[in-house]
């Protein structure tokens, strides 16, 4: 009577069976923080007085949020942490140019079935596209996982999610995501594990579950787990790290909340400033001008996202100043060799080094007061990618798409 979450919690705790609502010591399976978090998580760990990690083969750290450094001062704290990288003996670390952190531990083989992975980033959820329980801890916290490689948890109640139905023309896993995102709100999945099943899922690609648990987090979730099956097994051959189990939910698991969706009537969806799920019907949007398409980031920048926009892309123009940052090296890489970047670059668009850009308004695509920008980002929070901006969030046809006729637009419009 168990849920994934539950059995992941038993097998890491060493516990016969754990259940929701337990507070427990867990032992993380593989632990990560990036260029933005480490710094804090470094700091707390040099002032515990502890010399060594507990182990520098399960750490893993990228360097994504701020590459190449946009300043003196991002320079010298990611020297500083480069150095303590050295010191530490820590091989999993991943330089500027070499990806996103939540595309890299899947590319890599960290995220696997039945694990407990943490990630100093909210994000981190993205994992649980492969059967791994992944969540976000803060850095004062990962420091904790640094010294000693457990972390306290309060077991999270589960919610489960099926989707049935096949997705039209257009219609990816962005939008699915974001209409269960607007019929759950920002807060009604709060500290809970949302499992998702239906044959709209099993046939979603590896990417699109990606992006479907990216986002559990936008409606406050504590995980988000697609349960794992041969496309994940096939995903993880040759990539995988270790040895791993796949967890499955028992038919009798407890659940809080249930929750069904047609996914063949859905069309493409818009979330509209400044909350997540302020989603709408991209026929249901009024006349929208756009100052900025973004095609990009740990929810959207993988190889099918870019061929997605290419597809709308091909032989056109775009009207406005469009960025496009691919999650990883690997996913360039194969951009590269498929034409996909020559179609992108002739349309217009501009290609910047795999990391996660303007996401965060960091650099590489700051938006000014006033501005619009339709993304494929996972958050539009007032100030997100730039003082006084305005963000939407739709897939990548549908960016790519408003970026030709420099207003929001449906993909199948054009």
């Amino acid at each position: 009577m168990s849920t994934i979450t539950e059995k992941i919690f038993s097998r890491a705790t060493g516990d016969k069976e754990v259940k929701a609502n337990e507070f427990v010591i867990a032992n993380a399976d593989y632990a990560m923080a990036h260029d933005g978090t480490s710094v804090l998580a470094v700091r707390s760990f040099r002032k515990m007085g502890i010399g060594k990690v507990w182990d520098p083969e399960r750490i893993v750290i990228p360097f994504d949020h701020l590459t190449p450094a946009n300043t003196d001062t991002t320079a010298a704290l990611q020297h500083n942490i480069r150095e303590w990288i050295k010191e530490q003996k820590i091989r999993n670390f991943y330089d500027v140019g070499e990806g996103i952190c939540h595309q890299l531990l899947p590319e890599k083989g960290f995220a696997l079935p039945g694990k407990l992975v943490v990630g100093a980033d909210s994000h981190s959820c993205t994992y649980g596209a492969f059967g791994a329980f992944g969540t976000g801890v803060g850095a004062t916290d990962m420091s904790e996982i640094f010294a000693s490689g457990k972390l306290w948890f309060r077991v999270p109640e589960s919610i489960k999610i099926t989707a049935e139905g096949k997705l039209g023309k257009h219609v990816c896993a962005k939008d699915l995501t974001l209409k269960i995102i607007k019929d759950l709100g920002i807060a009604g999945a709060t500290y809970k594990a949302a499992e998702f099943y239906g044959d709209t899922i099993e046939d979603l690609s590896i990417s699109g579950r990606m992006t479907l648990c990216n986002m559990a987090i936008e409606m406050g979730a504590k995980a988000g787990i697609v349960p794992p099956d041969k496309k994940t097994f096939d995903f993880l051959k040759g990539r995988a790290v270790e040895e791993y189990e796949p967890l499955y939910a028992d038919e009798d698991a407890s659940y809080t909340a249930q929750y069904h969706f047609d996914a063949s009537q859905l069309e493409p969806q818009v979330a509209c400033p400044h909350n997540v799920d302020n989603v709408h019907n991209i026929s249901d949007i009024p006349s929208t001008r756009v100052d900025q398409a973004f095609i990009g980031t740990c929810t959207n920048g993988r190889l099918e996202d870019l061929e997605a926009a290419a597809d709308i892309l091909e032989g056109e123009k775009v009207a406005v100043r469009t960025i496009v940052v691919p999650a990883s090296r690997e996913v360039l890489l194969e951009a590269l060799r498929k034409g996909v970047i020559e179609t992108l670059l002739e349309a217009g668009a501009t290609i910047c080094s795999p990391g996660c850009g303007p996401c965060l308004g960091g650099h590489m695509g700051v938006i000014a007061e006033g501005e619009v920008c339709i993304s494929t980002a996972n958050r539009n929070f007032k100030g997100r990618m730039g003082t006084g901006g305005y963000i939407y969030l739709a897939s990548p046809a549908t960016v790519a798409a408003s970026a030709i006729t420099g207003e929001i637009t449906s993909p199948t419009d054009i």
